[in-house]
């Protein structure tokens, strides 16, 4: 048994290493800054897929809001850009702000003078407010379809709320950042291999931290609460920490591909809120196969790959072939291509054993008779 786990696991980690390794590869092979931007891009829904497959497929919350960790984190990061090409001295305000009437920079805004205390705010915020929101509907027992919807009215709350908020958001127009990303010892423009490699380890190193986080204790807790929370609660468990603390995991990863968002665009807007982004991250998850983090991945990869080369030629309607292939995959593949990679394997590796492991028998029977 213990073998055959160690196998498992090995072979999963290769799948993972195959994956990054072919990531990897594509800056040496292709130099053209537009591509190389477009599959930073997936990279970001790469992540947003990983977040979800965290939360849903191993935690077994279903999260339609994903969209607020996402949205604050890209705000967070389009604020600090924003505030690198202001000079404290001769303009300090931002633009938008003076063509609504305000004559001082709003007190929120200051810390985002500085680089890195803008970034950290960018991922904590968000944090925090799974941390919250997270803590108050799990402490009050508020899980499956209810917690989904409550998510879905907070996100469209924050969604019309940066609108109304115009003067220190820009409302619709969104925040459009002059410059690249300035980190002091690069800077990270957009269509250049140093964004590309940036996404790329930001990729690597959250879901090898996810990966790790659902092989650890922690995470077979999680699993477990997936499967029967009320058992887990029996044996003593605190299950609304468990539950709050994949959920705020799953957040930070989310405003962590907000951050690369911002910064791989230079443009950020409510729609960031919107409600059918949020269900698309889901739809990645599932035809990929939300039980596992590589595949949520590539769901990802797959779907918005399809969608770039291929929803130009249908334009509305691919839309609806999007909907008609998440319903096919839901009744036919309900572990995404996940699922159906593994049954082809294992019915490859039951069919070898078989082959096999016939003549070994016979000899062993046949030595037994003739003694």
């Amino acid at each position: 048994m213990e073998k055959n786990i160690y196998h498992n696991k090995a072979l999963q980690w290769g799948v993972y290493a195959v994956f990054f390794i072919a990531l990897a590869i594509i800056p040496l092979v292709q130099d053209d800054a537009f591509i190389l931007n477009q599959f930073a891009t997936y990279g970001v829904y790469g992540m947003l897929a990983l977040s979800i497959s965290l939360c849903w497929g191993f935690g077994g919350i279903l999260n339609l809001g994903q969209g607020i960790a996402f949205g604050l984190g890209a705000y967070g990061m389009a604020m600090t850009m924003q505030m690198q090409s202001q000079d404290p001295d001769i303009n300090p305000i931002p633009p938008f702000m003076l063509n609504n009437a305000l004559e001082e920079l709003p007190f929120f805004w200051e810390p985002f003078w500085n680089t890195s205390a803008g970034i950290f705010l960018a991922l904590l915020v968000p944090t925090l407010f799974y941390v919250i929101f997270g803590g108050l509907m799990f402490q009050a027992r508020v899980a499956g379809p209810f917690f989904a919807i409550m998510t879905l009215a907070i996100l469209s709350a924050l969604a019309t709320l940066f609108i109304d908020l115009q003067p220190y958001t820009n409302g619709v127009n969104g925040i459009s950042p002059p410059g690249a990303l300035d980190l002091g010892f690069v800077v990270v423009d957009p269509y250049s291999s140093v964004s590309y490699w940036t996404v790329f380890v930001l990729l690597l190193v959250s879901t090898v931290c996810a990966k790790l986080l659902t092989q650890s204790r922690f995470g077979l807790v999680v699993q477990a609460l997936k499967n029967d929370s009320e058992r887990v609660r029996f044996l003593g468990y605190h299950v609304a920490f468990y539950e709050t603390a994949v959920y705020a995991v799953s957040g930070l990863i989310a405003a962590l591909a907000g951050c690369c968002w911002a910064f791989l665009t230079q443009y950020v807007s409510p729609a960031q809120f919107d409600v059918g982004f949020s269900i698309s991250m889901v739809i990645w998850a599932a035809i990929g196969g939300r039980n596992s983090l590589i595949w949520a991945i590539m769901g990802a990869f797959m779907v918005q790959g399809a969608q770039s080369y291929v929803g130009d030629e249908f334009l509305n309607s691919w839309v609806l072939i999007l909907g008609l292939f998440f319903i096919l995959v839901v009744r036919f593949l309900p572990g995404g291509f996940a699922g159906l990679t593994e049954s082809l394997l294992g019915a490859l590796s039951t069919g070898g054993r078989r082959r096999g492991g016939d003549v070994p028998v016979d000899v062993s029977k046949a030595g037994t008779e003739g003694a």
